[in-house]
């Protein structure tokens, strides 16, 4: 095996496509059990190898990335979100922090719009009753949910996800209005006939469905708090597919209980597989275990990009989807 290859461990199972090309191209270290590395797990392999493939499941802090070996120098995450790594502190050490962006764009806003459609149109109440055995025949009040079209939609953060959501809402006849960090192109919002609000408060307060799609940032943290979710319309429904962590779940949970917030579709949990009790047990509230982004297709592209920042920093160049503190 030629010296000049780099030693490469991966943290998760991924798709076999993946990593037999992985195996071509480097000194891997591929992962059996599909489970997250222990604690220890991790810091050992930051300490033995040039280039770390965590994914989400991982915790890459401060104290981890302190213990890395001087071997480690790129950290390829396969995954867009990189909150669950310390890019500045990896940056201090002179680790170089990659993502995959683009890789699971239209396979979320497909799931956000999966989610909208189950919430308002009761889907899993329907299903539970057939599976039950308890369905007695059509009738003319049963099932009653709402309409799509015409409904208000407010997309918290216009990223890429974020005006894939749009596209796919326009065709369903809804009115878009967003909120974001930066007000995006006068030709996008034409294109997706969105409102642009520059207060969070004002536009939340006017919407029959917010769509989360941001990512989770120290400035992001409960971005819907306790006091904003007051302001909803007691009708809204809340679809959360981005990160847990921006909404207050235990607030959520309260309002939904209370019959405050009409209902909600959620596939990311603040605390991971940790879910407040309250939300499972309500019949507004779809849960799904973080597959917004589970497509095979996704999963091979997400590889395929992790091996090109690889790639290219074996090549002697920078990955070109380098992540830096400036970016998040």
């Amino acid at each position: 095996m030629p010296a000049t290859r780099l030693n490469v461990v991966v943290t998760r199972r991924l798709p076999e496509a993946v990593e037999t090309r992985m195996k071509e191209l480097f000194d891997v270290e591929l992962r059996d059990p599909d489970t997250p590395m222990s604690r220890e797990d991790l810091s050992a392999a930051m300490r033995r190898c040039d280039v770390l493939v965590p994914t989400i499941t991982d915790q890459i802090d401060a104290g981890l990335i302190a213990q890395a070996g001087d071997k480690l120098k790129l950290i390829a995450n396969y995954g867009s979100g990189v909150d669950h790594i310390d890019v500045a502190t990896a940056r201090q050490r002179g680790i170089l922090v990659s993502n995959t962006p683009g890789t699971v764009t239209d396979d979320t806003a497909d799931m956000t719009l999966a989610l909208m459609l189950s919430v308002t149109r009761r889907i899993p109440e329907g299903l539970a009753e057939m599976q039950a055995g308890k369905w007695q025949g059509w009738s003319p009040m049963a099932h009653l949910g709402g309409r799509m079209g015409g409904r208000r939609l407010g997309i918290l953060g216009m990223g890429r996800i974020g005006q894939a959501v749009a596209r796919r809402a326009r065709a369903f006849g809804m009115q878009v209005h967003y909120h974001n960090r930066k007000r995006v192109r006068p030709d996008i919002e034409a294109e997706l006939e969105a409102t642009y609000w520059e207060s969070l408060d004002q536009m939340i307060a006017r919407m029959d469905i917010i769509s989360v799609n941001c990512p989770h940032t120290p400035s992001t943290f409960h971005l819907l708090n306790a006091r904003r979710l007051k302001l909803l319309k007691p009708t809204a429904v809340i679809i959360n597919t981005s990160r847990g962590e921006v909404i207050d779940e235990n607030a959520l949970a309260r309002g939904l209980k209370a019959g405050e917030i009409g209902g909600a579709g959620l596939d990311v949990y603040e605390h991971g597989a940790e879910i407040n009790p309250t939300l499972r047990s309500l019949p507004n509230v779809v849960l799904l275990p973080h597959m917004g982004s589970a497509t095979v297709e996704g999963r091979i592209e997400m590889g395929e990009k992790v091996i090109i920042n690889i790639k290219t920093f074996a090549d002697g160049h920078r990955p070109p989807d380098q992540v830096v503190p400036g970016m998040l």
